[in-house]
């Protein structure tokens, strides 16, 4: 089953960062306040970005590297356009 790293944007400019197999869904999720504790008090949300991963430990790890990196760094991932959204594939994927 496919895996998706995604990156949305809260209300208040906050970044927040999660794994999912419907990216969809976790939006509709965070909107709803069901998503995360954190989004619940930030919302509205809105998808800035997402990478696909072809297994959920690649889709963990991906994540777990973008929550490390500084609120620079992320913005760096982010379309410069806020009606864009970035989609980036793992290498692994851009193999097969």
């Amino acid at each position: 089953m496919s895996q998706y790293v995604y990156i949305v944007e809260c209300a208040d400019e906050s970044l927040y960062t999660g794994y999912t197999t419907d990216v969809g869904r976790r939006v509709r999720e965070h909107d709803a306040g069901n998503g995360a504790k954190y989004t619940a008090g930030r919302r509205p949300v809105t998808l800035r970005y997402v990478e696909y991963h072809p297994s959920k430990g690649a889709a963990m790890r991906r994540e777990h590297e973008i929550k490390s990196l500084t609120r620079t760094q992320k913005e760096r991932l982010l379309p410069d356009e806020s009606d864009r959204i970035g989609v980036a594939f793992s290498e692994q994927s851009q193999r097969a």
